[in-house]
């Protein structure tokens, strides 16, 4: 059987995985603070003494993501707030570790603690609580000050502060969880940034996906057509088979 039906199944198999991260980032078109999913095609190594070495199976690999800004639109609503520049929010992660996002709709949960999609914020000393019931708001530097429940405005009172990071010239690394988290060290283990006190936020803001649902639908249609295209060459490929075997049991 004439290798390149491997080579096309090849191709076709990692269109399909190419296509669930088109699909992927197309679901979060819509989400607070995504960051697209990049995906590249690169040759899979052979083995030296291949001896079709013109015919290389590909694989898809995700290089990382699209770190450029979503748009910013305004809401009024005092917990909303848009990283301006190239910082990120600290959450807790599942595990328990420090990770990184630019999701700013910011909610209080019934125990006061301050959440950014179900993940406790960080602030200084570790999770952020607030009291119950008071009226907060956001600074542009990630104070977040609150007016006691039946309070005047006067009794305003700092009651923690956001840790906001930048990551610097080693790009941050997306995890399963969508999180993103600095590149492990000698250890292995995820390095914790520090806080940078030049980032500063929109509040009453949010941060749109930087997806484009445009380009997403044009790279579906993109890949669905390449996966026909492959279907085709291994249907080719087995007709050709098909006839050179016919050709040899009539030469028989």
């Amino acid at each position: 059987m004439d290798r390149i039906i491997y080579t096309a199944m090849s191709g076709a198999r990692q269109i399909l995985d190419q296509q669930g991260v088109v699909s992927h980032n197309l679901a979060n078109a819509t989400t607070t603070g995504f960051r697209a999913q990049l995906t590249a095609m690169s040759e899979a190594s052979m083995p030296a003494d291949a001896l079709y070495n013109t015919r290389i199976p590909v694989m898809v690999t995700t290089p990382g993501a699209d770190f450029s800004s979503g748009p910013i639109s305004a809401t009024g609503r005092d917990l909303d707030v848009a990283i301006d520049g190239d910082g990120w929010l600290a959450v807790q992660a599942a595990d328990g570790s420090e990770a990184y996002t630019r999701r700013g709709d910011l909610q209080v949960d019934s125990n006061g603690l301050v959440m950014s999609g179900a993940r406790p914020v960080i602030g200084a000393g570790g999770p952020i609580t607030v009291p119950l019931g008071a009226k907060l708001s956001v600074g542009t530097d990630g104070t977040i000050s609150a007016i006691g429940e039946g309070e005047d405005p006067d009794s305003l009172v700092e009651v923690a502060r956001l840790k906001l990071v930048t990551a610097g010239e080693q790009p941050l690394l997306r995890g399963d969880d969508g999180l993103f988290r600095a590149a492990p060290g000698a250890n292995g283990e995820a390095a914790t940034l520090p806080q940078d006190e030049n980032v500063r936020l929109a509040p009453g803001s949010l941060e749109g996906s930087n997806v484009s649902p445009l380009e997403s639908m044009v790279a579906m249609i993109d890949c669905a057509r390449s996966y026909e295209m492959q279907l085709k060459i291994i249907e080719t490929a087995d007709q050709n088979a098909q006839r050179a075997n016919s050709l040899l049991s009539i030469q028989g």
